[in-house]
């Protein structure tokens, strides 16, 4: 885990208390991302971003050249699954990396609450 990316992480126990019929996990994109289901709801960090921010086009998703697996990210992963017929929809939370604990939750929750109720 990266501090930097570690928000929504942080974030997981206090979204469970709000939306108790939402099951939150914890999960590494590289590793069967697939067993998830088709249509997949990510809360993850993103660069470059003030505010949270609801991201449904995987090809919207910038990403580098792979020079290592760790350079394999959730974008890949994503774009991956899309590619070769195992993804449908993806909506993804994107959360600031440069944000506080209490307005990142504050705005995950005003989305999650207009996108998933």
């Amino acid at each position: 885990m990266v501090e930097k990316d570690s928000l929504p992480l942080r974030l997981i126990e206090r979204l469970k208390q709000e939306f108790k019929d939402i099951e939150f996990k914890e999960f590494d994109p590289n590793e069967n991302l697939e067993k998830e289901g088709r249509d997949l709801v990510i809360i993850d960090s993103v660069e470059g971003i003030d505010q949270v921010v609801l991201i449904t086009d995987i090809d919207a998703i910038k990403t580098q050249k792979i020079y290592t697996m760790h350079d394999f990210d959730l974008g890949y992963s994503l774009k991956l699954l899309k590619k070769i017929g195992m993804l449908d929809s993806v909506m993804i939370f994107g959360v600031p990396m440069k944000i506080s604990e209490d307005d990142a939750l504050k705005q995950l929750k005003e989305k999650i609450s207009a996108n998933l109720s």
